[in-house]
C-alpha cells in the first residue's frame, strides 16, 4: 500500500536522494500535510495504541502526588507553571489537576498550566477533557514560549516520538542508515557513506558485529537540555516517563504501531505511529551537562509502588462491585507488573531538578 505521505516521500527521494532515518521519522509524525498526529486521535481502542493514563486514573493521580511532593520539597512557591509535553487526550493532566486541587490547594491556587502540543486534533480533545480547568490553561508549540519561573514539567511517552538517527556497523565504523528506493520504487533502507565519529559511540563499539544498529537522538537530548536549563534558572523539577533503556547501548528499536499491532516502519508512512526506545542515560547526561540534579532512575513499577499504588487501588475499589474491583486490580497490574504485556519494567522514570534540590521523597539511593 502506498499512503499519501509515502508518495510524497518517494518524490522527495527521487529528486533529493536518500534521506536519513531521522528525517523520515519526523515526516511520518509531523509532516504538515500528512503527518500522523496532524488530524487524528491515535489513542484508545479505536486508535493505534493505549498509554498509561488511559489504562487507569491511578497513573495520573500518582503523578499528581509526585508533583505535590516536589513542590513541597522546593519550599511551596506561591506561583508555579506546570508544563506537560505531549498531553495526549488531556487525561493525565485532568487526573493531576484533580488531585492537586483536592490535596494541595496552595499549589492549585497559584498554578498555571501549559500544554505543549502541536496537533490541532489533540488540542481540541484536550480542551474538552480539561473544561473544568481551562481558565488556567494555555497551549504552546515549544517550551520557549513559557516565561521563566518555577516549573514542574511532566511528560509521559513524549521522548519516544522525537526522531532518532540510526547508524549501521560496517567494517571499521558506523555509517548512517538512510531511507531510499529499491529497484521497484518501494521504500527500503540503505546506508550512507557518512561515518559517525567514534567518540560519539559507546566504548565497546569495535566489538559489535556488522549490521549492528546504534541510535543516537540529538533532538531528544537538546529538549532535555532546554528543560534542565529552565529548571536551573527558575527552579523546579521535571518528570520523564517513557519506554526505553537505562544504559546506552546498541540495537534497532525503530517500530511502527498501527491498530494496536506492530507494522514494518516503512509500510504505512503517516498512518502508523513511529517510535523508538529512549536512551535514558543520554537524557540524564544532557541534564547533568546543564548543571541540573539528576535523581536515581527507576522502573515505572517501583515508582508507582513508592507513591502508594497498592493502597490507592484498594481505596478506589472500596465499596465497588466485584467486577469493578477486578478491573482496578488488572489496571494496577498492567501499570506496574513485570510481565510481557505489562508496563512496570518496560517504562522507566527520570526525575531532574534544580541543583539545590538534591533529595526528594523516595530518593533513598541518593
Amino acid at each position: 500500500m502506498t499512503t499519501p505521505l509515502g508518495k510524497k516521500i518517494k518524490t522527495m527521494i527521487e529528486t533529493g536522494g536518500p534521506m536519513p532515518v531521522s528525517t523520515y521519522f519526523t515526516l511520518c509524525l509531523a509532516d504538515p500535510e500528512y503527518g500522523y498526529y496532524l488530524n487524528r486521535d491515535p489513542l484508545g481502542r479505536s486508535g493505534d495504541f493505549t498509554t498509561a493514563p488511559e489504562v487507569s486514573q491511578l497513573f495520573g493521580e500518582l503523578v499528581g502526588i509526585f508533583l505535590i511532593q516536589a513542590w513541597q520539597s522546593h519550599g511551596r512557591p506561591e506561583e508555579t507553571v506546570l508544563i506537560e509535553g505531549g498531553p495526549g487526550r488531556g487525561t493525565m493532566m485532568a487526573d493531576i489537576l484533580n488531585v492537586i486541587a483536592q490535596l494541595a490547594p496552595g499549589l492549585y491556587d497559584g498554578l498555571s498550566v501549559a500544554l505543549m502540543e502541536t496537533s490541532p486534533a489533540l488540542r481540541a480533545r484536550q480542551a474538552d477533557t480539561l473544561t473544568r480547568h481551562t481558565n488556567r490553561i494555555v497551549w504552546i508549540d515549544d517550551i520557549g514560549e513559557v516565561p521563566d519561573g518555577f516549573t514542574l514539567f511532566v511528560a509521559n511517552e513524549l521522548f519516544d516520538a522525537i526522531a532518532t538517527r540510526q547508524f549501521v556497523k560496517a567494517g571499521t565504523g558506523f555509517f548512517e542508515r538512510m531511507v531510499t528506493l529499491d529497484d521497484k520504487g518501494a521504500l527500503t533502507f540503505g546506508v550512507s557513506p557518512a561515518r559517525l565519529d567514534p567518540d560519539a559511540l559507546p566504548a565497546n563499539w569495535k566489538a559489535q558485529a556488522d549490521g549492528t544498529i546504534f541510535e543516537p537522538a540529538p533532538a531528544r537530548e537538546a529538549l532535555m537540555a532546554r528543560i534542565a536549563e529552565r529548571l536551573k534558572t527558575g527552579g523546579g523539577s521535571a518528570l520523564i516517563i517513557d519506554y526505553g533503556h537505562l544504559k546506552s547501548g546498541f540495537g534497532d528499536t525503530l517500530q511502527a504501531v498501527r491498530k494496536h499491532v506492530f507494522d514494518p516502519p516503512l509500510a504505512y508512512p503517516g498512518e502508523a505511529d513511529l517510535t523508538s526506545h529512549v536512551d535514558f542515560a543520554a537524557l540524564a547526561a544532557a541534564a547533568q551537562h546543564e548543571g541540573a540534579h539528576v535523581h536515581p532512575m527507576m522502573m515505572q513499577g517501583a515508582f508507582l509502588a513508592g507513591l502508594g499504588l497498592g493502597p490507592r487501588a484498594s481505596q478506589l475499589g472500596r465499596g465497588k462491585s466485584v467486577e469493578t474491583q477486578q478491573q482496578i486490580v488488572a489496571a494496577a497490574r498492567r501499570l506496574a507488573g513485570e510481565g510481557a504485556d505489562e508496563m512496570g519494567n518496560l517504562f522507566k522514570v527520570l526525575c531532574v531538578s534544580h541543583p539545590s534540590l538534591a533529595l526528594i521523597p523516595f530518593d533513598a539511593e541518593d
